[in-house]
């Protein structure tokens, strides 16, 4: 069931493995460098049936780090299709799809392997974060502030020119961000979102935001491309998202004309309730599936296929999304095809190796 082919939009995947967007923190004033031709190559050369290619910023001030990638100028969208252009040299039969986000108030960051989850100074030129209401991320946080409706309307401009962008680089498919915490969470989670306007409140005002970006970005966005948008299953927290404002927010993106939602959680703060146990996204997403019919995909320790399979063939889900694996064990999907006898996309160079 895994390594059976499915249909997204025009699109037919090889199987049913996401490669999961993985921030690198590599970016050279938001356009992708030498270190993103070789990482993604790698993956897209993985046997996975889909890339999602890493969270990019839909402006300056919505970077999490001054590393991150962004596409948001004609500099940076040259930089993106020279990439696209060269991957597909390699592999075009494998849709390759961009995560575009905005950090909210989680941006302003160092990179994580300097000082993991901690904000930048004056002197590290840190910049002013907004979010849907005036409160901090954590305790050693600046405190955001709060987006004006004018605010509002640039950040709505912002994705729908970055989807633009997106478009123009190559790009097979393009995945909004509505999760971990970043901007659209923000105003998603009441956690976050105290505000008393209508962006604020009930569940239909906090999910507002996310459903106008969708709106605009899918009267831009091809019809014959992949459109997407990762959600959040849960806070993981007491009056936090649950479940029923998920499934509502999920069939307000198919109305739009979504093609599918892949299912996160947590992030609102630093740290949640949230227990990490094989699968433990995975009752959220079969929820989101049953209730809207939309192609679901989740994250969150699935990297065993055997239990991934077994998920699908239970109609709990349909796609996986695996990240780390595939840098810390790069040939383990092509192991598991060897061994269950469906070696069929697996490079003809590298058969006997299996």
């Amino acid at each position: 069931m895994i390594l059976q082919k499915i249909k997204i939009n025009k699109y037919i995947l090889n199987n049913r493995i996401v490669v999961s967007p993985m921030c690198q923190y590599s970016g050279d004033n938001g356009s992708p460098t030498k270190w993103h031709y070789l990482h993604l190559l790698k993956l897209l050369t993985s046997g996975a049936g889909m890339l999602v290619m890493e969270s990019t910023a839909v402006s300056k001030n919505g970077k999490i780090s001054h590393a991150d990638l962004c596409l948001s100028n004609q500099t940076q969208k040259k930089n993106f299709k020279n990439l696209i252009r060269f991957l597909k040299l390699y592999e075009n039969k494998v849709p390759i799809c961009i995560q575009i986000s905005h950090a909210g108030r989680k941006g302003s960051s160092h990179i994580p392997w300097k000082k993991s989850n901690f904000p930048l100074n004056k002197r590290e030129k840190s910049w002013q974060t907004y979010s849907a209401s005036n409160i901090k991320k954590d305790v050693n946080w600046p405190t955001p502030r709060s987006l004006t409706k004018k605010n509002i309307k640039k950040v709505i401009k912002d994705f729908v020119n970055t989807a633009k962008y997106a478009n123009q680089s190559g790009f097979d498919g393009l995945e909004i961000h509505m999760a971990h915490g970043y901007l659209l969470h923000q105003f998603f989670s009441p956690i976050s979102n105290k505000r008393i306007d209508e962006y604020g409140g009930s569940l239909k005002n906090r999910c507002k935001l996310a459903l106008e970006i969708s709106r605009k970005v899918r009267k831009f966005w091809p019809k014959n491309k992949i459109l997407g948008a990762r959600i959040t299953g849960s806070d993981h927290m007491k009056n936090g998202i649950g479940i029923k404002d998920s499934v509502f927010l999920a069939k307000e993106l198919k109305k739009i004309g979504f093609d599918y939602v892949c299912v996160s959680s947590g992030g609102v703060l630093t740290k949640t309730n949230l227990k990490f146990y094989k699968g433990f996204r995975l009752k959220f997403a079969h929820e989101i599936k049953k209730k809207t019919g939309m192609i679901t995909r989740t994250s969150g320790l699935m990297e065993d296929l055997k239990f991934s399979n077994k998920a699908m063939k239970n109609n709990k889900i349909d796609l996986v999304a695996i990240g780390r694996n595939f840098i810390k064990e790069p040939n383990f999907l092509f192991k598991f095809a060897k061994k269950v006898g469906m070696d069929n996309f697996l490079h003809n160079q590298y058969k006997r190796c299996f």
